[in-house]
């Protein structure tokens, strides 16, 4: 029977069926370049289609791009906020799933979620354990033996074992859940921050595989998916709202750095950095690792706000709560 003759006795539906699912395989290049989803400790930084972990070097440019640019500052140079300093990025911590559980109280309750955490007393503090009251001091904690992620801000340990924090989340690493609406996390744009750090293994891999993590001095009071929360009283339409995604220009020439600072500016152009929360503008995030060459990150303060552009994701999302990219999004 020919190829022809096959076609015609399948019914419609099957036909409509098939013609859909062969569009669809080819309309997800971006999850098929992407690769596996990052990882850390054996665990998935959430799935391969989430959010963090899915190109953004081929969606169209923003059309408030060139405000959101001028708010944050066309000439303002961009900051590795991380480096071989210990104190200087936010650290990670990886217990097993037999560790302790101890209180945790949070300021802001409602924000955070309830209950125990597993977080040993010696958990690394962002700036520190002497870093000041006012400073974020986030706490990130993976559990390697159930995938659970862990974070607090303004985190401070009590001699009996426990915590004092001003906000805290868990969440599934091997799921794509969300906050729920209008919910801060360990950070204001109510995203967790572990997807979003540079991380030195990552880099000596020659490959990142997500997006990075970055502040800016002024949001608007809004907040575009994935982020889930905004911070701020200010409604001028010339700044960016939480969770707006950036990228830095495919025209931008990375030839001239380092191969280290090039692993992390072509992350920057493929994946692109979503703005996570309110502080000094174009600062990456990343995490403290002896590794590091200072002098070397130093060379990232030659990029510039004018050499970024903000991108359009508003037809990613899939369903209400979750960080999954929407796997028809892409069919013409």
């Amino acid at each position: 029977m020919s190829r022809s003759s096959l076609r015609s006795t399948l019914p419609a539906s099957v036909r409509r069926s098939l013609l859909r699912m062969a569009c669809l395989a080819l309309s997800l290049p971006l999850y098929a370049q992407a690769g596996p989803s990052p990882s850390i400790a054996g665990c998935p930084v959430f799935p391969a289609d989430n959010v963090w972990n899915v190109p953004v070097d081929k969606l169209p440019v923003d059309a408030h791009s060139a405000d959101y640019v001028r708010s944050i500052g066309e000439a303002a140079p961009v900051h590795p906020d991380f480096g071989a300093d210990p104190n200087n990025g936010i650290p990670i911590t990886i217990i097993r799933g037999n560790q302790r559980r101890v209180r945790v109280t949070f300021d802001y309750r409602d924000d955070s979620d309830l209950g125990n955490y597993p977080i040993p007393p010696d958990a690394a503090i962002e700036g520190g354990p002497n870093a000041k009251q006012d400073d974020d001091r986030h706490v990130i904690v993976i559990d390697k033996d159930r995938c659970v992620l862990m974070e607090l801000y303004n985190a401070f340990p009590h001699p009996d074992g426990s915590w004092k924090a001003g906000s805290g989340i868990k969440m599934d690493l091997t799921g794509n859940a969300l906050r729920a609406p209008d919910k801060t996390s360990a950070d204001a744009a109510g995203l967790p921050i572990l997807p979003g750090l540079v991380r030195y293994d990552e880099v000596a891999s020659g490959e990142i595989r997500h997006a990075l993590r970055f502040t800016v001095p002024h949001t608007r009071r809004e907040y575009v998916w994935p982020a889930r929360h905004f911070a701020s009283r200010l409604t001028d339409p010339h700044l960016p709202p939480m969770g707006e995604r950036f990228r830095l220009k495919a025209s931008f020439d990375i030839s001239s750095f380092s191969p280290t600072n090039q692993v992390i500016l072509k992350a920057l152009k493929r994946y692109g950095m979503i703005l996570a929360d309110n502080g000094s503008p174009w600062f990456i995030t990343g995490t403290p690792d002896s590794h590091w060459d200072d002098t070397d990150l130093h060379q990232l303060t030659t990029l510039h706000g004018s050499d970024f552009e903000a991108v359009d994701e508003s037809d990613w999302q899939y369903l209400a709560d979750s960080g999954r990219v929407d796997p028809m999004a892409h069919l013409p």
